[in-house]
């Protein structure tokens, strides 16, 4: 069997309603994987469903907000009851924010990003470890989308690329906490893939020494195909952390 087949595995993918998460569920649908759909827009993701056509059959649509703890639980709730197991989780959902310099950065609008960003990923992986760990045969992986900015800021994003930072120490300590249950945990790291959040790019971004310049971008299938090669090695292997970037995008490689 390819090893990217799902085989009827069972995974959950959060912003699944749009841009890279609608990529990656569509993906691991095709694939064969039953794919539980979570974001806070039932349309959208019924659209990603519809959008799978056959293999859509294969999906579970749940809206969810992940920064509410009493949502993710159903969330999972949900999948334990219509799979009784999960082996992949691929934690995606997140915002950037409105653009501010720091010193004018609302205190509300660091909550919301980080509220989304990195408790909302913690959150999901908690409820994770809880059904991996519990369920047989045990173990799974989780998959968390870090971005660029992990590394490397953009201007006026403190809180993004705060939360993203943070996002690297999570997937580290997962990794860590999983190993004596067989769950492993992978970073991607994305730059620039074209989806709503970077629709602007394309016309022009802001630059670090204050310049507005037009972005490159790729194609969100891309960093699918990238999901489902780390989501289809087998449970002794993990990509611990993989970068996918427009080849030519400015202010990560060199200097800008």
């Amino acid at each position: 069997m390819d090893g990217r087949a799902g085989g009827g595995r069972v995974a959950l993918v959060t912003g699944a309603g749009s841009g890279i998460g609608a990529a990656v569920a569509s993906a691991l649908l095709e694939a064969g994987w039953r794919v539980a759909l979570a974001g806070r827009r039932a349309a959208r993701l019924e659209e990603t469903a519809r959008r799978a056509g056959d293999a859509g059959g294969r999906a579970l649509a749940v809206a969810a907000d992940v920064a509410d703890p009493a949502s993710v639980e159903a969330l999972f709730g949900a999948v334990a009851d219509r799979w009784g197991r999960l082996d992949l989780l691929v934690n995606n959902a997140g915002v950037f924010g409105a653009p501010a310099p720091v010193e004018d950065f609302a205190v509300e609008e660091w909550r919301r990003v980080v509220d989304t960003n990195l408790t909302g990923a913690f959150l999901c992986a908690r409820a994770a470890f809880r059904m991996m760990r519990e369920q047989d045969p045990r173990g799974g992986r989780i998959i968390n989308n870090g971005s660029l900015s992990a590394h490397t800021p953009r201007p006026r994003s403190v809180a993004y690329t705060a939360s993203k930072h943070a996002v690297t120490g999570l997937t580290k300590s997962l990794s860590l906490e999983g190993r004596p249950y067989g769950i492993a945990c992978g970073q991607i790291d994305v730059g620039n893939a074209a989806t709503e959040m970077t629709g602007g790019f394309a016309a022009g971004a802001l630059q670090a020494d204050g310049s507005v310049r037009a972005e490159p971008v790729m194609a969100a299938g891309h960093v699918a195909e990238a999901v489902l090669y780390m989501a289809g090695l087998p449970p002794e292997a993990n990509v611990q952390f993989m970068t996918v970037m427009a080849t030519a995008m400015p202010s990560f490689v060199g200097r800008g």
